[in-house]
């Protein structure tokens, strides 16, 4: 994996993808937060405490979806759209996770693969998931 300031940079990226983003969070495998955080000037809507069990909750999540890689082929990203934001994950390399939210006015599909171009040095490679 590459270093933290290298990651920042990469969630700045995001970040600034487009005007609705909220935040940028690259999550390791065990759930802590490893780069990112909230866009400048914008509050969370949830709590630290909240935070650090959503990031655990999602890195078994992810963990749980390699189940059927076989069968239906790897993810990529998933996305929950909710009452207040956009939530979506993209899955790193070592079970990492990349996780982002953006207002529910904006324009998802636009925004989710210009992330996966930009995390492409992130994922895993092909070959690791045969």
């Amino acid at each position: 994996m590459v270093n933290v300031e290298e990651l920042e940079k990469i969630c700045q990226k995001i970040t600034n993808l487009d005007p609705k983003m909220r935040s940028c969070r690259i999550i390791n495998s065990r759930g802590h937060l490893v780069a990112g955080g909230m866009k400048k000037g914008l509050l969370a809507l949830e709590a630290q405490k909240q935070d650090e069990m959503m990031f655990m909750e999602l890195a078994l999540r992810v963990r749980m979806r390699h189940e059927f890689d076989k069968e239906f082929g790897e993810v990529h990203f998933s996305m929950s759209y909710r009452d207040k934001v956009i939530v979506m994950s993209f899955p790193l390399a070592n079970d990492d996770v990349l996780l982002v939210s953006s207002e529910k006015e904006a324009d998802f599909s636009k925004i989710a693969f210009k992330i996966l171009k930009l995390i492409t040095p992130l994922k895993k490679s092909v070959l690791g998931t045969f």
